[in-house]
């Protein structure tokens, strides 16, 4: 399966975003450094314009779309992390656009997407179901799809994580660990990282109850399981068949970590008691990751990347009592 180079479009991406998203805080974490005997930094995503890394690619997809374009309008489908993204690029194009979500979306992202004016509209108990759905609207209607992870001009502006954590590091980066739902994040860090710092190695995390793209790998092209309920509500759901994130992270992404709902709750509790800092789900994933296996990263230089704060409060009451 073939694979494109999109560094180009990383590249750009930085340009056309840049002054429009935070240049997020690669902040170093004493405490899980002290663990490792190595360098520990947390890329700080939760801090970004919506609480979520989904800024960037969102903003990069609408702004790249010629004016003329955008009076077509736009379609989405989204969990709520690239719905709220979607939103706020829309805002900041003076554009208009309708978001999908599925039935069992997270309480807390879709109160957050009220305080924007775009459509909301629900379909599906997941995430893939929600997208397929969303994308026959779209073509119907003749709007512009924007896909979660399906696109080079999303995982374009994603790329840029990984073009800021090799500005913001003083040392070269040993290992980079982020959470995998569609790939978007991973497949344009891993672009990056391997473009500008080759010998650095990076794994994908995932939770156990929705490993999709991991078992894709392994098993050479695309599959779909059944649908689990996670703490990584942002990361869950399947991939399109012909997404351009498996071939690209099938070929960039060195490793795979999958751990437990009880591994994320224990890093949502950590990350908050250590460091004072909310953090959802898909984040929990990449802390667990690095704790599961802390042998490994022994003197190290490691970037986590913290890709979202978006959790109910629900969800994060239970993780603090667990």
């Amino acid at each position: 399966m073939n694979t494109i180079n999109l560094f180009p479009e990383i590249i750009a991406a930085e340009k056309r975003i840049k002054g429009k998203i935070l240049n997020t805080p690669l902040y170093p974490s004493n405490y899980l450094s002290s663990l490792s005997g190595g360098k520990v930094y947390l890329k700080l995503e939760s801090e970004q314009f919506t609480g979520s890394f989904k800024a960037r690619g969102a903003l990069n997809k609408i702004l790249a779309t010629p004016e003329e374009a955008r009076k077509r309008g736009f379609i989405t489908a989204s969990t709520g992390n690239h719905a709220q993204g979607f939103a706020r690029a829309l805002q900041i194009a003076r554009a208009t656009g309708t978001i999908f979500l599925p039935e069992n979306a997270s309480p807390a992202k879709v109160e957050a997407l009220k305080n924007y004016p775009v459509t909301l509209k629900f379909f599906g108990n997941s995430s893939l179901e929600t997208e397929l759905h969303a994308k026959s609207v779209a073509q119907k209607t003749g709007k512009i799809w924007v896909s979660p992870y399906n696109d080079p001009l999303i995982i374009g502006g994603q790329g840029t994580i990984g073009m800021e954590i090799n500005c913001q590091s003083k040392e070269p980066i040993d290992y980079v660990l982020g959470c995998i739902g569609g790939g978007g994040m991973m497949a344009g860090v891993s672009t990056a990282m391997k473009s500008i710092s080759p010998t650095s190695k990076i794994i994908g995390c995932l939770p156990e109850k929705s490993p999709e793209m991991y078992l894709s790998v392994q098993q050479g092209k695309v599959v779909f399981i059944d649908y689990e309920e996670t703490l990584s509500d942002g990361s869950a759901g399947g991939l399109e068949e012909d997404s351009i994130t498996f071939p690209i992270c099938r070929k960039l992404i060195d490793e795979y970590s999958l751990v437990s709902e009880k591994e994320i709750a224990k890093s949502i509790r950590l990350v908050a008691e250590k460091h004072h800092k909310i953090i959802e789900g898909a984040a929990g994933v990449a802390v667990a990751s690095f704790l599961k296996d802390i042998k490994k990263f022994e003197g190290k230089t490691v970037a986590i990347i913290i890709c979202g704060a978006n959790i109910s409060m629900d969800k994060l009451k239970d993780c603090l009592e667990a």
